[in-house]
């Protein structure tokens, strides 16, 4: 497969590849030793491959049993996520509603606080803002796209460059990075020209239907939130893709993806969420 600096997918980490930082690098790199080379590639510059969620219908359950390592990077212990709703002109799904109901209230939940035993922080307060860009999106917006709507959202927030800062680039209907309800449902990273700050390519759930979460438990929406609760968590435990996954690659939230998927309710309302894995009870748990 090639890849270009323009058009190049995210690949998963358990497919032992890294994409350089850089918009304009590519260069690929054999990994021998998944858990080794995962934590020698990533580095706080964000130079490791964004880590996707893949579409219920080709992922592959990680091994039960084998508990997180801590790889040395940063986690987020107080994060703050930010949205940019970017491009978007209808949303007849009522994403952008439930996302930001979701996002503001899970902080504190205890379906969260599982993050809290790798040095995460779970605090409420966790949606720090939203903006809704109305620049025009590109009909696929490749992986630097995103990362540039990425950066130029942290500016307009003026959310810095600490670990801690997330930045969601939810895309509107019809509008979606290749490969998105086929191959994942999203993915995160660092943002390879803002030192430290993490990004989460979040496309239209909806346009993904079962493939990507929806009516898997309550709902057409149930998705939006399973799916970004998943990259959430991930993010907050290992942002740059160097801290806690185990020996082969998997997050806190992969080990459990699509498995017993239930709800929580908020002050916000009732979301459909997935189980994160916990070292403690060395297991899923909700």
């Amino acid at each position: 497969m090639s890849i270009s600096s323009s058009t190049a997918l995210p690949h998963h980490r358990s497919g032992r590849k890294r994409l350089a930082a850089g918009f304009g690098a590519v260069a690929l790199t054999a990994a021998v030793g998944v858990a080794t080379a995962s934590a020698a590639t990533a580095s706080p510059s964000g130079n490791a491959a964004p880590h996707q969620l893949k579409a219920r219908s080709v992922h592959m359950a990680p091994a039960a049993g084998s508990n997180l390592i801590n790889h040395g990077g940063p986690v987020e212990n107080a994060p703050k996520v930010y949205v940019v709703y970017w491009g978007w002109q209808s949303d007849t799904s009522g994403e952008q509603a439930y996302l930001n109901n979701f996002l503001s209230s899970v902080g504190g939940t205890q379906w969260l606080s599982t993050v809290n035993q790798y040095g995460g922080g779970s605090q409420s307060g966790l949606l720090a803002g939203t903006w809704s860009d109305s620049a025009s999106v590109p009909s696929h917006p490749s992986d630097s796209a995103i990362q540039s709507e990425a950066a130029k959202a942290a500016g307009h927030f003026g959310a810095g460059t600490s670990s801690n800062v997330e930045v969601v680039v939810a895309t509107p209907t019809g509008h979606s990075t290749s490969g998105f309800g086929t191959q994942w449902c999203a993915y995160h990273g660092a943002v390879s020209s803002d030192r430290n700050v993490t990004y989460t390519d979040l496309p239209y759930m909806t346009d993904a239907g079962s493939s990507c979460g929806a009516n898997s438990v309550r709902s057409n929406l149930d998705g939006v939130s399973i799916v970004e609760g998943h990259e959430m968590a991930e993010t907050i435990t290992d942002p740059l893709l160097n801290a806690w996954y185990d020996g082969s690659g998997s997050e806190i939230g992969d080990k459990c993806a699509w498995q017993n998927l239930s709800t929580i309710t908020t002050s916000k309302g009732t979301f459909a969420v997935q189980p994160l894995w916990s070292n403690a009870a060395g297991g899923c748990v909700q």
